[in-house]
């Protein structure tokens, strides 16, 4: 089993330290939205208005996370896709220049025999 180093251990840190305050600031945006929504209804109760602002914020969540996780798969597909594509196309210009040199060696052999049969 390999150990992180520090500096994956610190990227690490990091990147949780960072979904928690996209989390924070996802979680307050959701807040000042249902409370300008409930704020067009003050017909409501307090414990209907505290309900309906809890019922937004986790639905705001919740289509926040779905989306994201859409998103990430996404990128997961076409990293895949490029990679792969990437791999090809490299392939195929070694065998190129592979091919080009050997042609090229090939001429160069030639022309230097017919120098030398003259």
């Amino acid at each position: 089993m390999r150990h992180r180093t520090t500096r994956e251990e610190a990227a690490a840190g990091l990147a949780r330290l960072e979904g928690y305050l996209l989390r924070r600031a996802e979680q307050q945006e959701a807040e000042v939205h249902a409370e300008a929504f409930v704020a067009r209804m003050p017909w409501l109760t307090t414990a209907q208005r505290e309900e309906v602002i809890r019922l937004y914020v986790q639905d705001r969540i919740a289509y926040s996370t779905a989306a994201l996780r859409r998103v990430a798969e996404r990128c997961h597909q076409l990293r895949t896709e490029y990679s792969a594509r990437y791999a090809h196309l490299r392939n195929r210009l070694l065998k190129t220049a592979t091919a080009s040199f050997l042609g090229a060696t090939a001429m160069c052999v030639l022309v230097v025999e017919l120098a030398r049969s003259r």
